[in-house]
């Protein structure tokens, strides 16, 4: 085994004879735009790192340019460049470039490893799993009258009062630095700020100009925005679901799988069907259903359904009894409270969490993440603190903070969560600010396991960031254990035979729409290292994945609490549901009655007869709805119907969930936050 610093020798030395030997050619390439060279090179012309900075390029890009701005950004359809290495006909990538000149390999003495501080310099980690080598270097420029080959570490030294200038770039300038990469970026930079603003001046044009020309029509088809988009802050674009599993490495729901999950709930009386989300593929992607469907099977003690869709199950083998033990998962759901007012698109995880429940007759532990809110959201002002003085100030050591206000927002939220109809007995509801501390034992081994790189890596954080954002992934990640819920997923005493229940070791299954993944794709990569061996998923939680419910304006993104036009809130009056419904549904119909009963609607597009998906209960009539609405005949042949059978779904579904939301009085919410068994 070579040792660390023989390693960093014999690849400098390797690295300077390559120069040195003159067989190479340095040679840029063109490309008409960053696609077009990701295509013909692959993602191997940028490093991690790059690959963030440029999706975070892009969005900025898409929305300055959305909001008619010119931002400090650039996008992906200017000519690109890509600096290769020739060597005897085979050619090796270097990196995507962004300016006019490439140093000559001729023009260069030497590269300089960096590694006299391994902690901040070049180093290698080497771990059971992986192994990792970071290599920093200086580029040296050449120095007159010495040309030859390099023989020796003592050759790689330079004399630091050289003045040699390559290119511009001295070493006691720019070449010992980061700038040696910036001087290309400034002119890239000022020549896209001319371009954009170029851009923008000839869309904000073209904009004014149809305007004037072209009416508001709800039944346009809905203009496409950029590439789709999907982080866990941010959704827009059109989702193409395909996409994102291969993106986020997930699996889609098969049925057999859906017939897995049957067969140990419905068959085992526990609902009477499958949600209308799983039987319309709303719920469409996950991770490990199969081996949560293997412990259920294994805990009512039933064979798993055959593969072979044709054949009946049951194969005679009878209904064994009712599971005298608890059942062996729990689930994890959770609220950022942002708002007062719920609306549609936050009701779909807690209505079908509500239903798996019922499906599997577990315990749930619902996760209020009102820190998370603050930490992304909160504002100071220092106006707003008390004064000190108990004479003048009825609160003398307020802050000038509004936590307390994420705070009060989770008890709202907590309402129209309970109002859900979650089983009280099996349901824990808490507060990160209040519950944190039991599960703080578990947020610090993650911290311990999982490097600020990683976090950055997947959620884009970088050096503007308040520390709380980059450490908050822990605490969404913690509930994933239960470990984290000592009280809640142990059995109280004298409930459970043959001894106390080890929540260390349940598996968790968390139903979330799919831009949640990304932290629990983190946490899955850390999870052995929290959990007893025997774990039966190794500590890694389970996921199902939701689409996205879609706003009013467009089937495109998802709904948002911040635009009152695009949701119908949970708060919402009869008029109000119909109101917004005919005037900011988006329509799939045609133009005009005739196209309408020749074409029919287009029902991808159709935000309507989307929700219906979502909300009416019967498949048949949906399936009628949609025949007829997509061919132009029959009852629901035209927009007004569609939407008129949506308003009466809605009107019914808010009225009664009102009507639950109104009997959680203060107590019942103390009830369902405190620290209990729910086994």
């Amino acid at each position: 085994m070579i040792k660390c610093e023989e390693f960093w020798v014999q690849l400098e030395l390797a690295i300077n004879n390559f120069i040195k030997s003159g067989g190479a050619n340095v040679t840029k390439y063109s490309y008409p735009n960053e696609e077009t060279a990701l295509q013909s090179l692959g993602c191997g012309i940028y490093d991690s790192g790059q690959l963030a900075s440029r999706d975070k390029r892009i969005k900025k890009a898409a929305k300055a340019a959305k909001e008619g701005k010119v931002e400090d950004s650039e996008d992906t359809n200017t000519e690109a460049s890509v600096g290769q290495i020739t060597l005897n006909d085979e050619t090796f990538i270097m990196a995507l470039l962004h300016g006019n000149t490439l140093l000559p390999l001729k023009s260069i003495d030497q590269i300089k490893i960096l590694r006299s501080n391994p902690k901040s310099e070049s180093y290698i980690t080497c771990t059971k799993k992986k192994c990792e080598i970071v290599i920093k270097f200086s580029v040296l420029p050449s120095v007159d009258g010495d040309d030859g080959l390099v023989e020796g570490v003592q050759n790689l030294d330079i004399n630091e009062d050289a003045s040699n200038e390559v290119v511009g770039l001295s070493v006691d300038d720019k070449c010992l630095s980061k700038e040696i990469r910036l001087e290309e970026g400034k002119a890239y930079q000022l020549d896209r700020e001319k371009q954009l603003a170029a851009e923008a001046e000839q869309a904000a044009a073209l904009e004014s100009k149809e305007a004037e020309s072209t009416p508001t029509n709800t039944n346009a088809t809905p203009e496409k925005s950029d590439e789709m988009v999907v982080t866990a802050f941010e959704v827009s674009g059109s989702i193409d679901y395909t996409k994102l599993i291969e993106k986020f490495g997930s699996r889609p729901l098969t049925p057999y799988l859906l017939r897995r999950l049957e067969n140990v709930t419905v068959k085992r009386g526990t609902v009477t069907k499958l949600h209308r989300f799983l039987r319309r593929e709303i719920f469409f992607s996950h991770r490990d259903i199969e081996k949560i469907c293997e412990l259920l099977e294994d805990w009512y003690g039933v064979h798993p359904p055959s593969e072979d869709l044709s054949v009946e199950d049951e194969q005679q083998q009878g209904t064994p009894p009712p599971p005298t033990t608890p059942c062996p998962i729990y689930l994890y759901t959770g609220r950022g409270p942002s708002s007062a007012a719920m609306h549609l698109g936050h009701l779909v995880p807690f209505l079908f969490t509500a239903w798996l429940q019922k499906a599997f007759q577990c315990p749930l532990v619902v996760q209020m993440t009102d820190d998370e809110k603050f930490l992304f959201k909160g504002e100071y002002n220092g106006d707003n603190a008390g004064n000190g003085s108990t004479s003048n100030d009825e609160e003398p050591y307020r802050t000038g903070d509004n936590l307390d206000h994420f705070a009060n927002l989770t008890t709202e939220n907590a309402k129209d969560i309970i109002a859900c109809e979650f089983i009280p007995e099996k349901t824990f509801l808490f507060s990160d600010l209040d519950y944190v501390g039991t599960m703080y034992p578990n947020i610090v081994r993650i911290w311990k396991a999982v490097t600020t790189n990683q976090v950055n890596g997947v959620f884009g954080f970088d050096g503007t960031s308040n520390i709380g954002k980059v450490a908050f992934p822990a605490i969404q990640a913690a509930p994933s254990f239960g470990s984290s819920f000592p009280t809640v997923l142990n059995a109280a005493e004298g409930e459970e035979e043959g001894g106390s229940r080890n929540a260390a070791t349940l598996a968790c299954l968390i139903p979330c729409a799919i831009d949640q993944d990304p932290y629990f794709r983190l946490t899955r990569d850390v999870a052995h290292k929290l959990v007893p061996k025997h774990h039966p998923l190794k500590g890694k939680p389970a996921l199902i994945h939701s689409k996205f419910f879609p706003p009013l304006q467009g089937a495109q993104g998802k709904m948002s609490s911040s635009d009152d036009s695009s949701a119908i809130f949970l708060t919402d009056t009869p008029e109000d549901i119909e109101r917004k419904i005919k005037e900011n549904a988006f329509s799939g119909g045609q133009d005009t009655k005739k196209l309408q009963e020749e074409l029919g609607a287009n029902l991808e597009v159709d935000v309507s007869y989307q929700w219906l998906r979502f909300f009416l209960e019967d498949d048949e009539e949906l399936a009628r709805i949609g025949q007829e609405y997509g061919s132009g005949k029959g009852e629901y042949w035209s927009t007004g119907s569609v939407k008129a059978k949506l308003v009466s779904v809605l009107k019914e579904l808010v009225a009664e969930h009102q009507e639950r939301r109104s009997k959680v009085t203060e107590e019942v919410i103390k009830k369902f936050m405190t620290n209990r068994s729910c086994v």
